[in-house]
């Protein structure tokens, strides 16, 4: 991890410079949609430097850190102890998908499957649009309808209840899913729980996290005006990032579950209850630098 700081440092410039520096000519076809992209980019690059430049203590309540080539726990805290998990409901949600239904499967989208907070423009009533799609915005963006919408494929009470099947046969004793995007508090596990559905992933479906990696998928509106979902999985632009997804709300903070790669070994990070997840994860990082 020791090049993050210097080649983020150089994306930012590249992008300022080209967003706001007046010598440089503006396109005239460039789009307020296109320079809202390149400012979004710049806020992510500017809260990677930012965190990755707080070093201190680790200071989330909950995390485990896990060797996936021989299961062994490089580090953890109170990793047993159930928080609720907000958005990381998606990882399961994704395996669920990718195990029962078919990805080239279209589905036509109802006022009943577009109910969640967090709707994108992109998803509207009559849209005929396939799993796979429905998948990447889940995925990518975290878009809670889209997430809704895929569980009606199978039916949104068979979809909950196969989550929750799925957890306990993975062996997550502390896990329940009461929807199948993470807007409900009581949607609740450990890091240690999560620390084994990020391995069952990491075997079984590296489609999630090559998905949770993209910060190139685009979808049309109702007006057929191409819209941008951003990867709000912010270590996208890091090369030793796996995969993972984030989440968060009020009740169950800054959530993550990934896979980084450490020194050539592929390492589970999972955090509950963080006040600042990225700072946490850099931390964490840093010191597998010295213990692997």
């Amino acid at each position: 991890m020791k090049n993050i700081n210097k080649k983020t440092l150089i994306l930012l410039f590249v992008l300022l410079a080209l967003t706001f520096t007046p010598n440089v000519k503006v396109s005239a076809t460039t789009s307020p949609q296109q320079i809202e992209i390149l400012q979004q980019e710049i806020l992510v690059l500017q809260a990677l430097v930012k965190n990755y430049n707080l070093r201190q203590n680790i200071n989330a309540p909950s995390y485990i850190v896990e060797n996936l080539s021989d299961g062994s726990i490089i580090l953890q805290k109170d990793s047993e102890k159930p928080y609720s998990i907000a958005s990381v409901t998606k990882l399961m949600n994704a395996v669920i998908s990718l195990e029962n239904i078919d990805m080239a499967q279209s589905i036509t989208l109802t006022d009943q499957m577009l109910t969640p907070l967090g709707q994108s423009p992109v998803l509207y009533s009559g849209l005929k649009i396939t799993a796979e799609n429905l998948l990447k915005a889940t995925l990518i963006q975290s878009v809670n309808d889209a997430a809704q919408s895929l569980s009606y494929f199978l039916g949104n009470e068979k979809f909950i209840s196969l989550m929750n099947q799925k957890a306990k046969e993975l062996g997550m004793q502390n896990t329940a899913y009461y929807d199948v995007h993470g807007l409900n508090p009581s949607n609740h596990s450990t890091a240690g729980d999560l620390a084994k559905l990020v391995s069952y992933i990491n075997q079984k479906h590296l489609k999630i996290w090559e998905t949770t990696r993209s910060n190139n998928f685009w979808l049309p509106n109702s007006a057929g005006m191409l819209l941008k979902f951003q990867n709000v999985n912010n270590f996208y632009y890091l090369s030793d990032f796996v995969g993972g997804k984030t989440g968060y709300t009020p009740e169950a903070k800054q959530t993550f579950a990934s896979v980084f790669n450490v020194n050539g070994k592929q390492i589970a990070i999972t955090l509950l209850y963080s006040e600042n997840r990225m700072a946490d994860i850099f931390n964490i990082l840093r010191q597998l630098k010295t213990k692997i």
